[in-house]
């Protein structure tokens, strides 16, 4: 079984990049240079034909083509990952609240902080009830850290990044997460922070 993850810098490649150190999940990493328009090219663009990161490129598992599967969003990445090679997944009702949590990642919490007229908007009520969702060393979805820890923490983490003006301090369970996450060894090997 191989898994091949194609990302590169400041994408959200680094999401399920996380995920599999974490898991300890062996695979391929091929870095795209975006600013070489690598992503445009013919042979990434049969990877995936939108020319986003990150892309997976899964062996262990065919396509409808009868090709090796390949995945594109990292929250679909996450929840195959998730399913296939994270052991995670006990359940239907475990796979729904794991899919709830990379949805809302990838299109409210992504939305709330990096799109600016939702950011006045919808920042601090997502907040503070995300702040009031979190139980520090609880995982949001079964009994150990998965997939939609991944996704929320990561968007999380960006904060201190993106937004170093931004008091955090009404949200102490999210400060929590954030430090803890940046002292995690497979988020400092993804993030370039060794």
């Amino acid at each position: 079984m191989a898994l091949t993850l194609y990302g590169g810098p400041q994408t959200r490649a680094s999401m399920p990049r996380w995920y599999l150190e974490e898991k300890g999940i062996p695979y391929e990493l091929v870095e795209i240079d975006l600013r070489g328009n690598q992503h445009r090219q013919p042979d990434y663009l049969a990877i995936n034909p939108f020319g986003k990161l990150p892309a997976l490129v899964d062996d262990s598992l065919l396509g409808p083509d009868g090709q090796p599967l390949t995945l594109f969003e990292s929250g679909a990445i996450l929840l195959h990952l998730a399913e296939h090679h994270g052991k995670e997944i006990k359940g239907p009702a475990q796979r729904s609240l794991i899919n709830q949590w990379l949805l809302f990642a990838n299109a409210t919490l992504a939305i709330a902080l990096f799109v600016p007229s939702n950011r006045e908007r919808e920042f601090p009520r997502l907040m503070q009830e995300l702040n009031h969702q979190l139980t520090p060393g609880q995982p949001l979805v079964g009994e150990q850290w998965g997939a939609a820890d991944c996704a929320v923490t990561a968007y999380l983490a960006y904060l201190p990044i993106f937004f170093p003006q931004e008091d955090l301090s009404p949200y102490p369970a999210i400060e929590a997460l954030i430090a803890s996450t940046q002292q995690r060894p497979a988020y400092r090997k993804v993030m370039g922070m060794n």
